[in-house]
């Protein structure tokens, strides 16, 4: 006999009471809920997609020293967060760390079907990047290098197919071609680091660009008023864009201008690095030497104060920052990073990013306060419970056990 499963809670859009019914790993129901059924407050969205993830947690997806482990580990974080769905990224460093760093990302996929399931696919963020100060960011210059196809076809073998983007600067030698490339093996390409001219950018969207990675950061801290790259990728319709809401990477008032402009094709993500999660201080890392890492969780270069090291801020958090500063409202917030990534890799069609008939049986369970603060409760990944809160397993569990005939055990 098969047994179903029922959640209860509120639409994280509409407000409205939901009983969201799965079997196996999918969702078979969405129905109104029952009023006895109705745990007040709760609501209930589908899982996140974080599309720019580097670590977390203290556990660094671009250490020469990782193993499959420390991708493990980062998974079970992440699910604390109500991420069930990433792009772990890789980012410029030697030929040598990068096929290690993507060779064990795919032997953690082979050992442990739950991260299997978690990795959408893998982002390589650079080393095709400008080597200009500002727009190489905190990527270190001395491993930054030109498009090299055979160099991309070594990590995609090393990663065991499993690369879905590829962050480069339009102005490098090779790079238009590159796009080409991409787009024909159905890989993401994305616009980043770079200082290039709107003709350039033009010319990248043209030959298969598709995305903006993390715009508005990776730039110079001073640039033309118009035209510069930042208009230019904003101004472009096909273009999705990556956006950081930690509060740091973008002012909100930027944040809220390129959310608006971009619409459906604006998705946030953390670009968390492996300190986010970890106390203040100033840290050594591999990558970029000395950063510090201060009380209100603004990361940065530690001899560059004004350019940042990657974000510390959960993508969770984020979400919540957004919707405190009234740019959206929350459940809009969770739209930009469920719905709109799922979009973007190709996976909406099957339901990735939404709760409906069919879908992945991929939810958070959560609690909402009036000043856009929540309270995580639950993360369901596959169908399975892969994270509770104390609040919930202090109180009576919300699901009910139902048998192939629809009536509670």
């Amino acid at each position: 006999m098969k047994q179903a499963q029922t959640w209860t809670g509120k639409h994280w859009i509409t407000g409205e009471n939901i009983a969201v019914t799965v079997e196996g790993s999918r969702v078979v129901v969405v129905e109104p809920a029952e009023p006895a059924h109705l745990t007040a407050d709760r609501w209930i969205a589908p899982g996140l997609i974080d599309v720019q993830l580097n670590g977390i947690g203290g556990f660094d997806l671009n250490d020469a020293d990782m193993t499959v482990e420390t991708v493990r580990q980062v998974v079970r974080t992440l699910h604390r967060g109500g991420v069930t769905r990433f792009c772990p990224t890789v980012v410029t460093g030697t030929r040598e760390r990068m096929l290690r760093c993507l060779r064990t990302i795919a032997e953690a996929c082979e050992a442990d079907p739950q991260v299997d399931y978690a990795v959408i696919g893998i982002h390589v963020e650079g080393p095709f990047i400008a080597l200009e100060d500002g727009p190489r960011g905190a990527h270190n210059r001395k491993w930054v290098r030109d498009p090299d196809w055979q160099e991309f076809m070594a990590w995609n073998e090393a990663a065991g197919g499993r690369i879905c983007k590829v962050t480069l600067a339009p102005e490098k030698p090779g790079a238009v071609s590159f796009y080409k490339q991409l787009r024909q093996l159905g890989i993401v390409g994305s616009i980043g680091h770079t200082a290039a001219t709107e003709e350039q950018i033009q010319a990248a969207v043209e030959a298969g660009a598709t995305m903006s990675t993390h715009l508005g950061n990776g730039a110079h801290p001073y640039i033309k008023r118009h035209p510069n790259y930042i208009w230019a990728q904003l101004a472009d319709d096909r273009l999705w864009a990556g956006l950081i809401p930690d509060g740091f990477h973008l002012p909100m008032s930027t944040l809220k201008v390129m959310i608006r402009t971009k619409g459906r094709k604006a998705i946030l993500t953390s670009d968390a690095v492996h300190l986010a999660g970890m106390p203040p201080g100033r840290y050594r890392t591999h990558i970029n030497d000395d950063v510090v890492l201060e009380a209100d969780g603004f990361l940065h270069l530690a001899a560059t104060p004004d350019i940042l090291a990657g974000s510390a801020t959960p993508l969770h958090i984020g979400l919540q920052r957004a919707a405190a500063a009234g740019i959206c409202s929350f459940g809009e917030a969770i739209n930009m990073a469920t719905l709109h990534p799922a979009e973007l890799l190709g996976l909406a069609g099957d339901g990735v990013g939404t709760i409906r008939p069919g879908s992945p049986a991929d939810f958070i369970l959560y609690e909402q306060s009036p000043d856009s603060g929540w309270t995580l409760l639950k993360t369901v990944s596959c169908g399975e419970t892969v994270y509770s809160s104390s609040v919930v397993r202090e109180e009576a569990e919300d699901e009910t056990i139902k048998d192939e005939g629809g009536n509670s055990l």
